[in-house]
């Protein structure tokens, strides 16, 4: 089985990525930018009701921290391309981040976005980690830590 050569960047350099994880990356970013945008705007109420009452602090200031987040994520997704790559752990550690809220969603039967029954607040469930695969996948980060762990450059240095 042949093996693919290991991506070699000047220091400091991220590997190329192709045009369709441009597009992917470009579009992630979009949808953070316009649900930052959302969280602050016209579905405030709908994100407010998907803060866990588990949660110990206050709903609005939940939801008006994490529309802020996806608004800096999603304009980093898109214009900072240099440091793509670790925008890309953010964002799927963001992902992963939030992922409890929509388990919250679940477990307390909370209706939002639409999701009005527990068939499609479970189903919704199984996209969260289709958003930190594509975080991963657009970014080129799941690819430059294999590259990077292959030819030994995330070793501390002695």
């Amino acid at each position: 089985m042949a093996t693919r050569p290991a991506i070699r960047t000047r220091p400091g350099r991220t590997a190329p990525t192709s045009l369709p994880r441009t597009i992917a990356r470009f579009v992630l970013g979009a949808f953070l930018l316009f649900a930052g945008t959302a969280h602050l705007t016209v579905a405030r109420s709908e994100f407010a009701a998907q803060v866990p009452s588990w949660l110990p602090l206050d709903t609005n200031v939940v939801v008006i921290a994490s529309g802020v987040v996806e608004l800096l994520l999603g304009a980093a997704l898109v214009a900072l391309r240099r440091y793509r790559v670790v925008v890309g752990w953010v964002v799927a550690a963001f992902f992963v981040a939030i992922f409890p809220g929509n388990i919250a969603q679940y477990v307390e039967g909370v209706s939002a976005f639409g999701l009005d029954t527990d068939a499609a607040r479970l189903t919704r469930l199984y996209f969260q980690p289709v958003l930190v695969l594509w975080a991963l996948w657009s970014t080129g980060a799941w690819r430059d830590r294999a590259v990077l762990s292959r030819t030994g450059r995330n070793r501390p240095r002695p």
